[in-house]
Formats: C-alpha cells, sequence, structure tokens
C-alpha cells in the first residue's frame, strides 16, 4: 500500500512507509504528536484500556493546564490514537479511551517512559537528581 503527496512546487512524492528523516513526509509530524510531553504522559494513564473523563485524565497528569490537555487530546483523536465518546445527557458526560491503534503505540510509549525510569541515575548526575526531589 502506498501514499501519493503533491508538494506546494506540484511534484508527487510515494510514500510505501513512512520516513521521519524526510521533511516532507507526514510521519514527523505523527513522531512530534505521540511524543510529546502531554500525549506521552495520556498514554501512560490510558493504557490500561479503560475510559477516562476529562477530569479524571487531569487529577492523573500533574501539572497539565485544562488547555493542554484538550489540546493534546483533539490532536491524538484526529490521529486516530484516542477516541472520544460523548453522552447526550446533562451535564455533559464525555470520555477518552486510546483506540486500538493508541493501544499499539502506547506499547512502545511506556517503553521508552520505563527505560528512562529505570535509567534515570545514569542519565542525570546525582546532584541534579538530588536538587529535583528537595524541590518536590
Amino acid at each position: 500500500m502506498g501514499v501519493s503527496i503533491k508538494t506546494q512546487d506540484g511534484k508527487v512524492i510515494e510514500f510505501t512507509r513512512g520516513n521521519v528523516l524526510s521533511n516532507k513526509c507526514p510521519s514527523r509530524e505523527i513522531l512530534k504528536h505521540v511524543t510529546s510531553r502531554w500525549a506521552v504522559m495520556i498514554f501512560m494513564v490510558l493504557r490500561d484500556g479503560e475510559r477516562y473523563r476529562f477530569s479524571d485524565l487531569r487529577r492523573s497528569i500533574e501539572g497539565v493546564s485544562e488547555k493542554m490537555l484538550a489540546q493534546t487530546l483533539q490532536t491524538l483523536e484526529q490521529d486516530n490514537f484516542v477516541q472520544r465518546t460523548s453522552y447526550p445527557v446533562v451535564p455533559p458526560k464525555v470520555e477518552y479511551n486510546l483506540t486500538p491503534t493508541g493501544l499499539k503505540v502506547a506499547d512502545h510509549v511506556i517503553e521508552l517512559v520505563s527505560w528512562l525510569e529505570e535509567n534515570i541515575f545514569d542519565i542525570l548526575p546525582i546532584d541534579t537528581i538530588n536538587m529535583s526531589l528537595s524541590s518536590n
């Protein structure tokens, strides 16, 4: 399966798979979405396959603003990683969960996060970790 993309200068580029090293490939933009700070944390929370309300997500992700959470969820929904379900009730009820594609990418993102958490002491100097812990 392939995709043809027409550039602004009229050239047609054929893609049979993504190439994030190409500035013309849409996979680069998707990578940016998937690896953004808040997207990674959304994947962490939603990885269990359950549905979460917006307020539950916000409480689970320390430091995220309502605006950034809403924008990131909207982007991930447009990329087909998150499903938004709206119920016709008063007050409005909206829930979010990962799509099958979202569950697949979440596995990879979580693997990276797990590696970072396990190797944090090899990555950062110990005095940086001590300063970070004392400021909490």
